[in-house]
């Protein structure tokens, strides 16, 4: 699986929630797993924000190994207590390496997405993709529930939180030694495939 750890937490996690905050629901690809703290997307998402909408807070939920099961079970506790207006979604890389039911994962995409939207945050699902060695068929079925999540609940959409990174030809640079996680090189590119998606979430 992706990494054991607890939540990472940015120094905006004090700051207010409302109608200025951005709640990160994620795994370890989103926890700085292996990484030097403020290097991972989420920390680069908050220096980009702070630069450009100083409004704007970030709030990383993010724990590494989690699957979507975990992040449906803690989500209304975050929504309660951050009460944000965009909820980032990045889970299911974890049920894939684990083989699950992806019937399950869709519904705990699906019933997450509708309880961030029931808390009037408007949301952005990031899409995962497994290796083929997984087969074709459910390394499809993985890949395709995402967008069907998307369009389902009219939510805004990440086609590949790794594109550009997992999906080159030599792969070497951009990932830690365990050929799982990006490293610091990597999460530069992963911030600029999910910034486009994420400011048309912006009012």
């Amino acid at each position: 699986m992706l990494g054991q750890a607890q939540p990472t937490t940015n120094a905006s996690e004090t700051a207010r929630g409302g109608a200025d905050t951005v709640l990160v629901v994620g795994d370890s690809l989103s926890a700085e797993y292996g990484l030097k703290r403020g290097s991972g997307w989420v920390a680069l998402l908050q220096a980009k924000l702070q630069a450009e909408k100083p409004a704007v807070s970030v709030i990383n939920a993010s724990i590494s190994g989690d699957t979507t099961a975990g992040g449906r079970a803690r989500l209304a506790a975050l929504l309660s207590q951050h009460k944000p207006s965009i909820v980032i979604i990045e889970l299911g890389a974890n049920d894939a390496l684990r083989g699950l039911a992806l019937d399950a994962t869709q519904q705990n995409l699906l019933a997450m997405a509708r309880a961030a939207q029931k808390a009037h945050a408007r949301v952005l699902l990031v899409g995962m993709q497994v290796p083929p060695n997984y087969g074709s068929a459910y390394s499809e079925t993985f890949a395709g529930l995402f967008p069907q999540v998307a369009k389902t609940t009219r939510s805004g959409l990440v086609p590949f939180l790794l594109a550009n990174v997992a999906d080159i030809a030599d792969t070497s640079a951009l990932f830690q030694r365990d050929r799982i996680h990006p490293n610091e090189t990597a999460h530069p590119i992963i911030l600029a495939n999910v910034w486009p998606e994420l400011r048309k979430l912006f009012k």
